[in-house]
């Protein structure tokens, strides 16, 4: 590691990096309960990596505008290293909060070479030696005296993350920024960014639609609906507990059945579930697999979490489902299949050919687990009579 790196050791003093306390905020234009983001609560922890996952609308970009100081929350605060830098009695400029940020469309400034870029935002007494340091770091050494036109996308944004890092700043914002990439190197850049932010002893927040890019390279996930955080966890605990059905469906594509209860029986058009016996959390401190089906509601809408290969098909003349597509994934199918009024996704392996419009009945897999919602509890299929 070179000296310039060592400027990162003190980074993280001072509090967490980025701390969000019930977070309100509404453009002035919106209709008064038209509310972006809802009382938002959010930390981001020392050389983390929170992705931040959602539909077009929720908030995602809105968060980090406020983060960055381009727009004032209407309620809450938000502190910075300890530093309290917007709230009800707080307000501090965005060039002031020590926040590095990188966009889709990079942001370069096309009359200068990447140098002149990356150097833009130190102050004559900076030392240029970091930005040399993270030019050799982000496989840019020898490129200084291009243009961004005369740049490859992968090159024009390591540079962009290159400017956003080299006035040591330890919190970087980052908003979709492999979209415009095609995959080869989008994988290749997405894979090694935790290893610069740990170089760099940064903190990040990224921005992303892609379920499986936040899951595949973040240390925590954080998913959003309508200005609401539904759920912050690590990929493996979203995963095998989604905390709401939303997060089921919109995170891991997996299927919503609806629910009618009769005692402790969950009647659904694929057949009878149980409630899991009880059993204590596990040592680990995880969460039990079993449920208190008092805390459920009576007049609360019912649904069941199904994962897409826990359905089986079989073709079938009569069968009361029909394929209404498909997807070749390389590995497998995806089909989308009718069952009455609701869609299901069904993963198949290669060898389940099926041509669109087939009718078939629909299974579900031996032991197959299942969550119903509200509350994540777990459920099981009932054995055929």
């Amino acid at each position: 590691m070179s000296d310039a790196s060592t400027a990162v050791s003190g980074a993280w003093a001072g509090g967490e990096p980025v701390v969000l306390r019930d977070l309100w905020h509404r453009y002035p234009q919106a209709a008064p309960e038209a509310w972006t983001l809802r009382g938002l609560d959010l930390s981001l922890a020392p050389g983390e990596l929170v992705g931040l996952l959602g539909p077009s609308g929720c908030g995602k970009t809105t968060l980090l505008r406020l983060i960055a100081g381009f727009e004032r929350p209407a309620r809450g605060s938000v502190a910075i290293h300890g530093r309290e830098v917007a709230g009800e009695q707080r307000w501090l400029a965005p060039e002031r909060r020590g926040v590095g940020r990188v966009f889709q469309d990079y942001a370069l400034f096309p009359h200068l070479d990447a140098w002149a870029n990356v150097c833009f935002g130190l102050k004559p007494s900076d030392d240029r030696g970091r930005a040399a340091w993270l030019l050799e770091l982000l496989g840019l050494s020898g490129l200084e005296r291009r243009y961004p036109h005369e740049l490859s996308g992968g090159q024009r944004q390591r540079l962009a993350l290159a400017r956003a890092l080299a006035p040591g700043n330890s919190v970087l914002l980052l908003d979709e920024p492999f979209s415009n990439l095609d995959v080869e190197v989008r994988l290749r850049l997405r894979s090694e960014l935790p290893a610069v932010l740990a170089e760099c002893g940064a903190s990040a927040l990224l921005v992303t639609h892609d379920p499986e890019e936040a899951m595949a390279i973040c240390d925590r996930v954080a998913v959003l609906r309508d200005g609401h955080l539904d759920q912050c966890s690590t990929p493996l605990q979203l995963v095998q507990r989604p905390a709401t059905a939303f997060v089921g469906r919109f995170v891991l594509q997996g299927n919503l059945l609806p629910v009618q209860r009769q005692g402790d029986r969950l009647l659904t058009a694929l057949g009878p579930f149980a409630f899991e016996a009880a059993a204590p959390a596990n040592r680990a401190g995880g969460l039990p697999n079993a449920t208190q089906t008092s805390d459920i509601s009576d007049t609360a809408e019912l649904q069941l979490l199904l994962a897409a290969d826990g359905l089986e098909l079989e073709p079938a003349a009569d069968g009361p489902c029909r394929v209404l597509g498909r997807e070749f994934l390389g590995h497998g199918w995806l089909y989308r299949v009718a069952c009455g009024a609701i869609t299901l996704r069904l993963r198949l392996p290669l060898q389940q050919d099926h041509p669109v419009g087939l009718a078939c009945a629909l299974t579900i897999r031996p032991g197959q687990r299942a969550l119903l919602y509200p509350g994540a509890h777990g459920v099981r299929r009932l054995a055929a009579a």
